[in-house]
């Protein structure tokens, strides 16, 4: 028993002897440890808390735009956009705020819209439809040469067929019909076997132009 005894007070005395080398910093580590779980905690509420209250608001903007109220439905994005900018709720409500505007006669505030989106949403989906939309606003507005920037700026193979299509519309409407065939072409190539309907309507756009001789 002696033995079992000195060999436990060898192992308390170590035990005491690392304790006060590293004890500080252990205790240092767990404290920090614990900050990090708690911060993380609480930014995990704030988010949900912030997504909760822009569903609301959300919920709100749409029944705003069924009712084609456009002044409301800027107020509730101009909301949506000043609080939770940080949400997906955000840049859906840019989108439907652009289109009230734009269907109001407010291009200004459309683009406005589009612009923010392109620049800000989390989505990249949401990202190339606002740069869409936004060229479409410039194409009808005749600044070809701001339609073709967003146009030729970068996409990925989900988006490569509307904005080949894009090119091919700006294209056609400065009668540029040979590069509008190409970009026509291009944009057939790249849809989708599944959305045929996209496929058809480019399709018919390109056969409008007649052959290239």
């Amino acid at each position: 028993m002696a033995v079992y005894d000195l060999e436990e007070q060898e192992q308390l005395a170590a035990l005491r002897a690392y304790w006060k080398q590293y004890g500080n910093l252990i205790l240092t580590a767990i404290t920090l440890a614990l900050a990090v779980l708690a911060a993380f905690q609480a930014w995990n509420y704030y988010q949900r808390r912030q997504a909760q209250e822009a569903s609301s608001v959300y919920g709100a903007l749409q029944k705003a735009q069924a009712g084609r109220d456009a002044k409301q439905v800027k107020d509730l994005a101009g909301t949506i956009l000043e609080r939770y900018p940080g949400t997906y709720y955000a840049a859906m409500a840019a989108l439907i705020s652009a289109k009230s505007a734009y269907d109001s006669g407010d291009a200004k505030s459309a683009k406005a819209q589009l612009e923010w989106v392109g620049e800000h949403a989390k989505s990249e989906e949401f990202r190339y439809i606002a740069r869409l939309r936004l060229a479409g606003i410039l194409l009808d507005e005749k600044d070809f040469d701001g339609a073709m920037r967003i146009a030729e700026g970068k996409s990925n193979q989900a988006f490569a067929a509307r904005f080949a299509d894009l090119k091919g519309d700006i294209l056609a409407a400065q009668k540029k019909n040979a590069e509008a065939r190409a970009a026509y072409a291009a944009a057939v190539s790249a849809t989708d076997a599944k959305d045929a309907a996209f496929r058809k309507y480019v399709q018919q756009k390109l056969d409008s132009l007649g052959d290239a001789s």
